[in-house]
């Protein structure tokens, strides 16, 4: 694939979440040239859903059409899951649903090389790929939205673990006997600090959380990226997703807090979590990041 000023070639990058399902044009230098979404349907079944997602392909396909060409897909999706079948915790429609495979099977995408990773892998590619932790060897990524997600770099190198969830920070512990996970578990961060776990403490949007429920969802955050800090000599964290951004500052400052006082060996103090650099074009970057690494571009310049 030849690169340079005015390459043609583009990725076409999906982003799947619990609340919202994105559709972006993304070049090869990270650049978002077109984006669309809309809300991820209730439904509670799964080719119903997959239905909307394929729409949504769909509108993404013909905009890069226009633009230039199909060298690669990317997705990004909530996990866990294995060898390209999807069991997302906060989308109940789909337990081992076969989205790669999908995806591959759409009009004009066969023969693409198409690729798939847990959406907070991709955050962690697409932070070091434009953005914040550009450069760095070592560090966190999160997602605190309707869920929580993580993605590590780790001597360069993005972590993948056997069946590629390695990162999966949601479901570190942080309130022993606390709230029931969707896991099964007790206590994780994301039956703590999602999006969805704070509607079901309040009764009311996330958005609507009082400054007392954002300051704890943000020192719970800054607990698990402490054991992170600790367990793996990362002093960088950057959370993304609409809670953590959604709060803005008052989150950060209590993240960072709490890092401060629980990351405290000589390796870890001192550690750092802020807000992604990304902003919201995160998670499509971080889909397209996917895509283009699958196709055999280095995003993370010499540390993929």
């Amino acid at each position: 694939m030849a690169e340079g000023a005015g390459d043609p070639q583009l990725c076409l990058a999906l982003d799947v979440g619990g609340t919202k399902l994105a559709v972006g044009v993304v070049d090869r230098s990270g650049k978002v040239l077109f984006h669309d979404r809309t809300r991820t349907p209730r439904a509670t079944d799964a080719e119903a859903l997959f239905r909307v997602v394929a729409d949504l392909i769909e509108i993404g396909r013909r905009e890069l059409d226009a633009r230039g060409e199909l060298a690669a897909v990317g997705i990004g999706c909530g996990g866990p899951m294995r060898d390209g079948l999807v069991s997302p915790l906060n989308i109940h429609a789909w337990r081992d649903f076969p989205l790669l495979e999908r995806v591959r099977g759409l009009a004009g995408l066969s023969g693409v090389p198409s690729s798939l990773d847990n959406d907070a892998k991709a955050l962690a590619l697409a932070e070091g790929w434009t953005g914040g932790a550009r450069g760095e060897r070592d560090y966190l990524a999160m997602v605190v939205s309707t869920g929580v997600g993580g993605g590590l770099v780790v001597d360069g190198r993005l972590l993948d673990g056997s069946a590629g969830n390695a990162g999966h920070i949601g479901h570190v512990v942080v309130e022993p006997d606390g709230r029931r996970c969707g896991c099964g578990a007790r206590g994780c961060l994301e039956a703590e600090a999602s999006g969805t776990a704070i509607e079901q403490i309040t009764g009311a949007s996330a958005a609507e959380a009082p400054p007392e429920l954002r300051q704890r969802a943000g020192r719970l955050v800054g607990r698990a990226a402490a054991s992170v800090a600790n367990l793996l000599d990362v002093r960088r964290a950057f959370v993304g997703g609409s809670v953590a951004l959604g709060y803005g500052a008052a989150f950060f400052l209590a993240a960072q807090r709490e890092l401060d006082a629980c990351a405290r060996l000589q390796f870890s103090a001192g550690a750092r979590i802020d807000p992604v650099l990304l902003g919201p074009e995160a998670p499509l970057v971080g889909a397209a990041a996917v895509g283009w690494r699958g196709a055999g571009l280095d995003v993370l310049g010499g540390r993929a």
